[in-house]
This record gives structure tokens, sequence and C-alpha cells, in this order.
């Protein structure tokens, strides 16, 4: 639990509606905590929903870790048209028939032509962002060009698919579970997927199921009262402990530490190796003091 005010400092795991920006949900977190020591830790767009990790008070000096984790999605992708901004939000931009094999496939024949395409994308090791983003060209949001009808040369980022795979489909779209890393753009993966099968394709949902190491299953709503967003909160040390590998000092390792002298292996109550742990719920109690 954490407090109201100045006194607030905690991690808040959000389950984002479609609609609202991630912006617009740290604004709203502001004014029910009374504070403006807020941020998020991943943008999720406006047609997304899910965790949205929010960092409060001191818990911000963690967003630099926390952005760094992977994200695992549940995505839509619809073939046969494509947007501006690779996503339901943007304009069509190409229309085309599904080819015969894609189509077969998607009405429950050979998947051969999209375990093809999605192979390529799980040995993906750089990718190029869309137009329609938050990434800087000389000194100017990407998204912003875009919408004045530049095409930016946009740089492609390191990325990894560490899974990617098919849960369900229709007649011209499939549902996909992915598991990626810091920086990975799933319009992205909609763009280039229709690419490599020779159709427009575009993302039409997406939903974060977790920010590593935060699951959808722990969030609470945007529109929770401040007493539930209070109550819900990760403290800051439960919140660090799930973010790092932990070790129980001995009382002396502890004075050591806090005087910042060196530690031997003595000096732990638990071996760092052999007896790091991570609390795997916000609910969990810090040990005891020695």
């Amino acid at each position: 639990m954490i407090g109201r005010g100045s006194e607030a400092h905690g991690i808040l795991i959000v389950d984002k509606p479609v609609g609202p920006t991630s912006h617009d949900a740290v604004a709203q977190i502001r004014r029910a905590l009374g504070t403006r020591a807020v941020g998020h830790a991943g943008t999720l767009d406006p047609a997304a929903s899910g965790v949205l990790v929010v960092a409060v008070g001191a818990a911000t000096k963690l967003i630099a870790y926390l952005v760094s984790r992977s994200k695992r999605y549940r995505a839509t992708i619809r073939f046969g048209m494509a947007t501006s901004t690779d996503d339901a939000e943007g304009d069509v931009v190409a229309e085309g028939p599904l080819p015969w094999e894609l189509a077969r496939a998607l009405e429950g024949g050979p998947l051969d032509t999209l375990h093809r395409a999605l192979d390529a994308e799980r040995s993906r090791r750089e990718q190029i962002p869309p137009q329609f983003s938050a990434i800087k060209y000389k000194g100017r949001p990407a998204h912003r060009l875009a919408r004045r009808g530049e095409q930016v040369p946009l740089a492609p980022r390191p990325v990894e698919v560490h899974e990617l795979t098919i849960a369900a489909s229709t007649a011209d779209s499939i549902d996909v579970s992915l598991h990626v890393s810091k920086g990975y753009y799933v319009r992205a993966l909609a763009r280039d997927l229709g690419q490599r099968l020779g159709v427009p394709a575009h993302l039409s949902a997406l939903r974060r199921v977790e920010s590593d190491p935060f699951t959808v299953g722990e969030s609470v709503p945007l529109h929770a009262s401040p007493e539930e967003l209070m109550r819900s909160a990760c403290s800051l040390p439960i919140a660090a402990r799930r973010l790092f590998a932990a070790s129980e000092l001995t009382p002396e390792g502890a004075r050591r530490a806090h005087h910042g002298q060196r530690l031997s292996p003595e000096h732990f109550a638990s071996p760092p190796a052999a007896g790091a742990t991570r609390p795997s719920a916000c609910s969990i109690t810090s040990p005891p003091a020695r």
C-alpha cells in the first residue's frame, strides 16, 4: 500500500482500456493520488489495452529498469487492408485480396505459408519502427512529421522475439501470442508480416498481458478509486525485489553494506548465487529486519 501526495511511493499495475493515451492514464493517476511524481514504463497506444506499469514517487527511479524488461502481448492481425498507422486507427492506404495459399491456410488448410513468415519474424534481430511513432527524427517525433505527409527514414532498432505463436484464425485474420524485447513494435509485425505474405495488413487489436515481471492478472482498472489504487500498489521494497534478485545479509553484512564496505560470502545469510530470490506478487511482505 502507498500513501497520497508527497507520501506516495510505489508501483501501480494498471489495466489501461482502449481509448486513453498512456499520458492520459498518468495524468489521471496524478490527480487521484495528488502528486506529480508519476511516470509510466512503456507506452501503450490509444488503440491498445492491458498492463501499464506506473511508477509513483521514489519508484520513478526504477523506470529505466522497468522499461528495459520484456513484454507479452495478444494481438490480432487483419489481412487485406493496410493503414497509415499500421493499426486500426489510421487511414486505409492499401487494399487487396488474400493470396490463395494464405486464404486456404486461414480457412483450415496447411499453414506452411504462415509458418514460414512467422519463422522469419522469430529470427529477427532488427526492426524498422512504424512511421507513426514517438521516435525522434532531427529532434521531432516521427508521428508529427508523418501526419504532415513526410516519410521519415527511421533506422532499424535492435529487438528480439522470444516467442510467437498463432492462437486462432478467421477468414481474414490471425490472433497471435508473442513475447518480445524492449523496443519491439507489434504494429510493425503486422506491416512486415503482410509484406512477406504479399498482402496489405494491419494490427486490428492489441492487449499487453505482461510487462515483466508484472501481469494483467494483478492489475487494477484505470478508473479505480484512489483508495483501491493505494491498496493495490506494490511497495518500493517489494517492487525492487521483484525486479532484482535479492539475497539476505547477516547483521554484520547489513552494517558493512550501510557503510559502503566490501562484502564477502560470510556476510550473506544466503549465498547470492544460490539463494537469490524474487517475490512473485506485490502482496508478499518484506523479510523482517535482523
